[in-house]
C-alpha cells in the first residue's frame, strides 16, 4: 500500500513486514499488537490500519474490522484489498446489499483480486446464481489457488456416503444417542438461522445445525418438548472444505458430533472443552 511521506520511517516498515509474516502464520492477536504500536505513533498509518482490520476480521472483531477498513479506503481510495477486505467484513455481517456494492468497487480498482471474486461469488451463491458463482470461484481459484481452493460439488449420495462413514467412526453411545434424530441437507443457512446466533453468525461459518429440544429437555409435562430434533448439514459450506475426502470426513463427524452433543444437552463451553468446537 503506497503511504505518505509523513509514514517513511524504516522502523514502520519493519514492524509492518513483521505483522505481516505473524499474520501469515496464524497469528492474528500478535499481528494486532504490532499494528497497535504503530498506530500509537500514527494512528493515520495506511499499512497499519489495513493490516489490524485483516487481523481483527481474523479474530471476530467485525465492527472495529470494518470500521478501519472504511478508514483505509478513505485514506487510499485505489488500494483494492482494502475494498475487498471491508466486502468480505460487511458479507460476514449480513450486510449484503451495501457488500455487493463494495465488492464491485473493488474489481473497478482491480480486475484481478481474487478476493473479490470470491466474495462476489458468495453473494451470487445466496442469491441462486449457480452459474455466476461457479465463475466468479474460478477466477479467484486461477489468482489466488492456495487462498481460494476452488469448492468440490458434492451431490447428495457422496454426502450420504460421507455421513455414514462419519458415522460408523463415532463412538456407540454416539451412534446410539442420533439413531432417531433425521440428519437432513440444506444448501446454505438461511439469514434467520444466522441471526439467531448471538452475535449473528456469518453465512459461511455455520456447517451444521441442532435444532430442537436436547434430551435434557424433554418432559413429560411439556408437549413443546416432543417436538422432533434434527440435524441440518449445510451442501455449499461443506463443498468449500472439501478439498480432501479426509478433511471432508473429519468436518462431517466433528459436525455431527458437535450437534449430537447438543442433542445431550452439552453446552458449547462443554463442546469446545472436548475439542468440538
Amino acid at each position: 500500500m503506497s503511504q505518505t511521506s509523513s509514514f517513511d520511517d524504516p522502523r514502520f516498515d519493519e514492524a509492518l513486514d513483521e505483522a505481516e509474516s505473524i499474520l501469515d502464520q496464524g497469528d492474528p492477536a500478535g499481528a494486532l499488537e504490532r499494528c497497535e504500536h504503530i498506530l500509537s505513533r500514527a494512528p493515520d498509518h495506511p499499512g497499519a490500519l489495513y493490516l489490524s482490520a485483516e487481523a481483527l476480521h481474523e479474530l471476530g472483531e467485525l465492527d472495529e474490522a470494518t470500521a478501519r477498513y472504511r478508514r483505509c479506503t478513505a485514506l487510499v481510495p485505489d488500494h483494492p484489498l482494502s475494498w475487498s477486505g471491508l466486502a468480505a467484513c460487511l458479507f460476514d455481517q449480513l450486510a449484503f446489499e451495501e457488500c455487493n456494492r463494495i465488492v464491485h468497487r473493488a474489481l473497478r480498482t482491480d480486475d484481478a483480486n481474487g478476493e473479490a471474486y470470491y466474495v462476489r461469488a458468495l453473494l451470487r451463491e445466496r442469491r441462486g446464481d449457480a452459474m455466476g458463482a461457479a465463475r466468479d470461484y474460478r477466477r479467484a481459484w486461477r489468482l489466488e489457488p492456495e487462498r481460494f481452493p476452488a469448492p468440490v460439488t458434492l451431490d447428495d449420495a457422496t454426502i450420504e456416503a460421507v455421513v455414514v462413514e462419519a458415522l460408523r467412526a463415532c463412538p456407540p453411545a454416539v451412534r446410539d444417542a442420533i439413531r432417531n434424530v433425521p440428519i437432513l441437507l440444506e444448501e446454505l443457512p438461511s439469514d434467520e438461522v444466522c441471526r439467531a446466533f448471538d452475535p449473528p453468525r456469518s453465512p459461511i461459518d455455520i456447517v451444521g445445525l441442532f435444532s430442537g429440544p436436547s434430551l435434557l429437555e424433554r418432559s413429560l409435562e411439556d408437549p413443546w418438548s416432543a417436538i422432533p430434533s434434527t440435524i441440518t448439514l449445510y451442501r455449499k459450506n461443506l463443498e468449500r472444505l472439501a478439498w480432501s475426502r479426509e478433511r471432508l470426513l473429519e468436518e462431517v463427524r466433528i459436525t455431527l458430533l458437535h450437534e449430537v452433543g447438543h442433542y445431550l444437552g452439552l453446552t458449547e463451553a462443554d463442546l469446545e472443552a472436548r475439542g468440538l468446537d
